[in-house]
């Protein structure tokens, strides 16, 4: 059976079980795909693709975020948000560092009426 354990290096992750963690989503800036209160399964330190969804840290920017990786340049990840008129993504903040990108959602888990693999997020 895999251990839990609190992430040391991410305490907004809160308990890893065997590279798996849970998201609440908070605020609007992934609507429509994604909308406050949804809980996703993440896998912290997945390699990412260009389409995922994934959970960065910001540039000064306090905890975790939401995001979908666009494209990976020298400067590291693009991130966007799904809703143009709420949050900050990379337009606002340039590039996301590869060590920046936490995890990548492997699929939205509450409400359970919409479970479906993030690649169809």
């Amino acid at each position: 059976m895999a251990k839990a354990r609190r992430s040391p290096s991410e305490p907004h992750l809160g308990v890893v079980v065997a590279g798996y963690a849970l998201v609440r989503v908070r605020g609007a800036s992934m609507e429509p795909t994604l909308r406050d209160g949804n809980l996703l399964l993440v896998r912290v330190g997945a390699r990412a693709a260009a389409g995922d969804v994934v959970v960065v840290r910001l540039p000064g920017r306090e905890g975790l975020a939401v995001k979908r990786a666009v494209r990976r340049d020298a400067d590291g990840w693009w991130v966007e948000r799904d809703n143009p008129r709420a949050g900050v993504d990379s337009w606002v903040v340039g590039a996301i560092a590869a060590d920046d990108l936490v995890a990548r959602v492997v699929t939205r888990i509450w409400p359970p009426r919409r479970v479906q693999p993030s690649h169809r997020l």
